[in-house]
């Protein structure tokens, strides 16, 4: 009897790793294929469009349109997987076109410096936050709390226009979505052992949901590197 139980908890044990590696593997797929096509938008944009355009008022229609849409992913992808990995793919287009207006002030050794690190830190950081035996959950809440502080206190820079400051800022910033980035990950994982394995959520639309938050990590860490590395190249 005592063989027969042992038996069925190793096949548990066994059916959970496989079905959190489909998870994994399919969260990291849409994050992976997010970058890409940012990636592809934004270069096919800096070459084909002329910088006129993206300084004038469709610019400020896709900021607008590009603060809206992870809402709308994330409060779709457990509901409609389909429609929210549609919005995830037209938000990380719209992401590589508004990341083309970025591109414009810096040089190309500084963007991809900026993208070689934050892609170093990611994966250092999502690996630990997969094998941590540690908790998370406190470090997110005071990365989320330091992100919303540091927020308003970029907005009022707006006003002020200190490079120093904004140089702080995004040191500041690096730290925190590099946090995030452990947490968010971790989140991930236990979000789908307590919920998804039992068929309670979608897997699939859970997967969206992780590669939209995953995603937007790595974009802002991205972003607060090319302003570090681009400091003395920004035009």
């Amino acid at each position: 009897m005592d063989n027969f139980s042992n038996e069925q908890n190793e096949r548990r044990v066994v059916n959970n790793a496989a079905g959190l590696n489909a998870f994994l593997t399919k969260m990291y797929g849409w994050m992976s294929l997010a970058v890409l096509i940012s990636a592809a938008t934004a270069f096919l944009t800096v070459n084909a469009v002329s910088p006129a355009v993206l300084t004038g008022g469709t610019m400020w229609i896709a900021i607008g349109v590009w603060f809206v849409l992870p809402f709308v992913v994330s409060l779709q992808a457990l509901k409609r997987p389909t429609l929210a990995i549609a919005a995830l793919i037209g938000y990380s287009a719209l992401s590589g076109f508004v990341f083309a207006t970025i591109a414009y002030r810096y040089t190309g050794a500084s963007i991809a410096a900026a993208f070689v690190s934050a892609s170093a830190i990611f994966i250092t950081m999502t690996v630990f936050g997969l094998v941590t035996r540690k908790n998370l959950d406190k470090v997110g809440r005071q990365a989320i709390a330091a992100l919303i502080a540091l927020i308003v206190a970029m907005l009022i820079n707006i006003f002020l226009r200190s490079s120093m400051i904004a140089f702080v800022f995004s040191i500041i910033a690096v730290l925190i979505f590099t946090a995030l980035t452990a947490y968010d990950t971790q989140k991930m994982k236990q979000m789908y052992n307590q919920a998804g394995s039992t068929g309670q959520i979608s897997v699939s639309g859970l997967a969206v949901f992780g590669a939209l938050q995953l995603y937007m990590d790595f974009v802002n860490l991205f972003l607060q590197l090319l302003q570090i590395f681009g400091m003395s190249d920004d035009r």
